[in-house]
């Protein structure tokens, strides 16, 4: 065999080689667009990526924007998983999801399970963040009514409904807690907010002191109690609501055994321990206790929301807020 042909052999089986080893790589990733904020973000992947292997490609966005990129992208889909985003939000986005039940399914608490086409992920529970420098303990509000007191006007922080999943819940717990006056009562507490662009905004907001009160989830103060701002947390007397975020496997996910991995994961218990433990979340699952220094459900007022359709539809109940805020 001349040494011309051997070289070639050799170039070609470099060249397959490394077509193979691009393919490898290219099987060994997953794509995951996520409403939770970077600090989450930072602790959880290298767990995942650790654990698994997989190469995770993250796209941070609020909840109403990552649904709103993945049906931009719906003939050809880029992302695999939706991690973290707002359950109402995938449960009206239903259609961008195919279903697909995580290996421990059956650890699940089913009171969060709503939606074949995604998946609970952590309990979300909706708290008044409050900075003890700037109110006393007898001044903190007890429920939406005193929330809506006009001494408050410019001293709420809130993350906008049209951007945010968490505040869109938010709200609607107010509408749900309010009944024939649930928008005129949301009305009022409106008028006493300064908005952010995101839920994840709202406790810097407190901390700082730009903002006396905030609406926000309950690990999102968390992490400010525990890092030691002058910050504390109240939960509103007359009706909060707990709720799950989700994560959904995306219709056509271009790397689909990756993203079941991924899903498999985040519902593991070694990884709902870890958000329990290092991010201050609540646990969906039944053998996960939740975090030490919050209120166990029971000890919370709960009212069972409103279902988006009995309010009108996600559009209308947008655009009402925009009416009623004047944003």
């Amino acid at each position: 065999m001349s040494s011309g042909i051997w070289s070639g052999r050799i170039l070609l089986a470099a060249a397959l080689s490394l077509v193979a080893g691009a393919a490898s790589a290219a099987d060994n990733k997953v794509v995951v667009y996520t409403a939770h904020k970077s600090s989450i973000v930072q602790k959880m992947v290298p767990l995942f990526e650790a654990e698994t292997g997989i190469k995770a490609e993250v796209v941070q966005l609020g909840s109403n924007d990552v649904v709103r990129r993945a049906r931009a992208e719906a003939g050809a889909p880029k992302a695999d998983v939706i991690w973290s985003a707002t359950g109402s939000v995938l449960g009206e986005n239903a259609d961008l999801f195919v279903p697909y039940a995580p290996k421990d399914q059956a650890a699940i608490d089913e009171r969060f399970v709503s939606s074949p086409a995604w998946t609970p992920y952590t309990a979300v529970i909706y708290v008044l963040m409050v900075n003890s420098r700037q109110v006393k303990d007898a001044d903190i509000p007890k429920n939406w009514a005193e929330l809506s007191d006009p001494k408050w006007k410019g001293k709420v922080a809130s993350a906008r409904v049209d951007n945010s999943g968490s505040a869109f819940q938010q709200m609607t717990t107010v509408l749900t807690a309010g009944g024939d006056k649930g928008w005129e009562n949301y009305g009022k507490l409106a008028r006493n907010f300064i908005y952010s662009d995101s839920s994840g905004a709202v406790p810097r907001y407190v901390a700082d002191g730009e903002a006396a009160l905030g609406l926000t989830l309950e690990d999102n103060a968390l992490e400010y109690v525990a890092g030691g701002a002058p910050v504390k947390i109240a939960y509103v007397e007359d009706g909060t609501t707990t709720s799950p975020d989700g994560v959904a496997l995306v219709k056509g996910a271009p790397n689909l055994e990756p993203a079941k991995r991924f899903i498999d994961w985040a519902l593991s218990k070694k990884t709902q321990e870890a958000l329990v433990k290092e991010v201050g979340r609540r646990s969906v699952r039944k053998d996960v206790a939740a975090p030490g220094g919050v209120k166990p459900l029971s000890g919370l007022t709960l009212i069972k929301l409103k279902s988006v359709d009995e309010l009108g539809g996600a559009k209308a109940m947008i655009e009402k807020w925009r009416q009623v805020t004047g944003q």
